[in-house]
């Protein structure tokens, strides 16, 4: 098994913390590990709580963008 470097992570997603969730998992689902920066502020004060990023190793960027690509773009056709 093939372990990912995290000490080159970029971001590929910041907004909301339920609509970062949602990026988080449909990623995941399509086997691209990601982590969240400031999840935990939105778990302890979610009405003051800034922008949750997702973040992805760079060897995975490209395909990580290309899923959130075709998301944004079904969203757009609804």
């Amino acid at each position: 098994m093939k372990s990912t470097d995290y000490s080159r992570t970029v971001e590929v997603f910041k907004g909301s913390p339920w609509e970062a969730e949602l990026v988080k998992g449909l990623l995941e689902n399509n086997g691209i590990a990601t982590i969240i920066k400031d999840g935990l502020m939105s778990t302890i004060a979610p009405y003051i709580a800034p922008d949750v990023t997702i973040l992805v190793s760079e060897e995975t960027y490209e395909d990580a963008m290309e899923i959130i690509r075709e998301r944004d773009k079904g969203k757009d056709e609804k």
